[in-house]
C-alpha cells in the first residue's frame, strides 16, 4: 500500500488490520504479551510440550501470569481483554470478571496550563512515582507488567490531557523496566489533533512500540514494529482481519489529507476555536472552564454535570452537535474540513446559548 508509508506513525513499519477499536487493543495486547515471553525464552527458542499442553487448561506455564498497567479514567475497549484496561465508567465493567492488572493514576491538570506550571508537574511526578511502585509491587506478586498501555489524551474519560514530558519519563521508564509501550489512538488519531497522530507532538525519543487507531481511518489495526510480529502464523488472526473496501476508502481519504493540507486547516481552525473558547471562560466563568486540547480536539469543563447536560442540549437546539464526556466535560470533534469560517459560527452560536443561561 503505497500510502502505508505516508499514513504510519514514525518508525512503525508494520500495520495489522482489525475491524474495531476493542479488538485492535486486544490483539495488540496478545502481540504484547507474545513479545515479551519470546524475550524470556530466546529468540529462536521453541515452545514446550508442558507450556502447549498447559495452556489448553488455562494454567501456567503456558497460559503465564502477566498483567499490562492503565490509568484511571481510561477508556480502552469493551472486550474481555480490552475491558481490563478501562476505568472510566462503572457501567462498561460491571458484573464482568477481569484480570488483576496494575492501574494508576493519570495526572490531573489544573488551567491555564501556563498559571499551573508547579502543580502540574507535581502531578506528572506523583503519576509517574506511582507507575514505578506498581511495576515493582506486581513483580513481587508474580505478576510481572509486560507492557503500558495509555491514550495521548483520555478521551471518555474526559479528555485529559498529559504534557510530552510525561509521556516522555513514561517510555523511559518502559525501556528500564522492559516493558512495551502501547499508545492508544483509536479516538484521537486521524488529524483532529493537528497531528495525523497525537502522540506525534510528544516528541518522544523513538517510537512507541505499538500504536492502535479505527475510527477516523475507517477500520481497526495496529502499527507496531518487526518486533511485535508474532514469529508463527496465526497467531494474530480472525474471520476479517479488517475490511479490504475500507482501506481503499483510507486511501483516498489519506490522499485528500495530503493534497488539501487538512491538517494546516485543523491547527488554524483550532486555534480560532480554542481562542474563542478562552475568550467565553472569561466572560461565562460560573458555567465553563479549563478549555483544553489540541488542533480541534478540544474540550472544557461545566461548573458540574446537571450544567454540562443542560448546555449540551441547549447547544443542539441551536444546531451545535457536541458531545460529553468525563463527569464534567463538553468535547469538540469538528471534521478535518472545519474551517475558521465555521469555528467563528460556532463560537457565536455558543455564546448566545450561554447568554440565555
Amino acid at each position: 500500500m503505497w500510502f502505508l508509508k505516508q499514513l504510519a506513525p514514525k518508525g512503525l513499519n508494520n500495520m495489522t488490520t482489525m475491524m474495531c477499536g476493542s479488538c485492535s487493543n486486544e490483539n495488540a495486547y496478545k502481540a504484547i504479551f507474545m513479545w515479551y515471553r519470546r524475550t524470556q525464552r530466546g529468540e529462536d527458542v521453541t515452545f514446550t510440550e508442558e507450556e502447549k499442553t498447559s495452556c489448553m487448561v488455562n494454567m501456567a506455564p503456558g497460559a503465564p501470569k502477566l498483567s499490562l498497567l492503565s490509568f484511571k479514567g481510561a477508556f480502552h475497549g469493551r472486550t474481555m481483554g480490552a475491558l481490563a484496561t478501562t476505568h472510566s465508567k462503572y457501567i462498561h465493567k460491571i458484573d464482568i470478571p477481569t484480570f488483576d492488572w496494575p492501574v494508576a493514576s493519570f495526572p490531573q491538570y489544573r488551567y491555564p496550563l501556563e498559571e499551573n506550571v508547579m502543580y502540574n508537574q507535581d502531578q506528572d511526578k506523583r503519576c509517574l512515582a506511582e507507575v514505578q511502585d506498581l511495576i515493582e509491587q506486581y513483580n513481587k506478586k508474580g505478576i510481572p507488567v509486560a507492557g503500558v498501555v495509555i491514550e495521548p489524551i483520555q478521551s471518555e474519560g474526559g479528555d485529559n490531557e498529559a504534557s510530552p514530558e510525561f509521556f516522555q519519563q513514561l517510555q523511559r521508564i518502559c525501556k528500564a523496566n522492559g516493558m512495551a509501550l502501547l499508545i492508544d489512538e483509536v479516538q484521537t488519531g486521524g488529524g483532529g489533533t493537528g497531528k495525523m497522530w497525537c502522540h506525534e507532538h510528544f516528541n518522544l525519543p523513538s517510537p512507541p512500540d505499538v500504536v492502535t487507531f479505527s475510527k477516523k481511518m475507517q477500520l481497526g489495526g495496529y502499527f507496531h514494529s518487526n518486533e511485535f510480529a508474532p514469529k508463527e502464523t496465526y497467531r494474530i488472526f480472525n474471520t476479517w482481519m479488517g475490511d479490504p473496501g475500507k482501506i481503499l476508502m483510507l486511501e483516498e481519504i489519506v490522499k485528500v489529507i495530503k493534497e488539501e493540507n487538512l491538517l494546516d486547516q485543523v491547527q488554524r481552525s483550532g486555534k480560532v476555536l480554542k481562542d474563542g473558547l478562552l475568550q467565553l471562560e472569561k466572560e461565562f466563568p460560573t458555567i465553563m472552564n479549563s478549555t483544553r486540547g489540541r488542533g480541534t480536539y478540544l474540550a472544557f469543563n461545566c461548573k458540574d454535570g446537571q450544567t454540562r447536560d443542560d448546555l449540551i442540549n441547549k447547544l443542539k437546539l441551536n444546531g451545535l452537535q457536541t458531545g460529553g464526556c468525563g463527569d464534567l466535560s463538553v468535547r469538540f470533534r469538528p471534521a478535518l474540513i472545519f474551517t475558521e469560517k465555521h469555528a467563528n459560527i460556532v463560537l457565536d452560536r455558543f455564546r448566545k446559548v450561554l447568554k440565555e443561561m
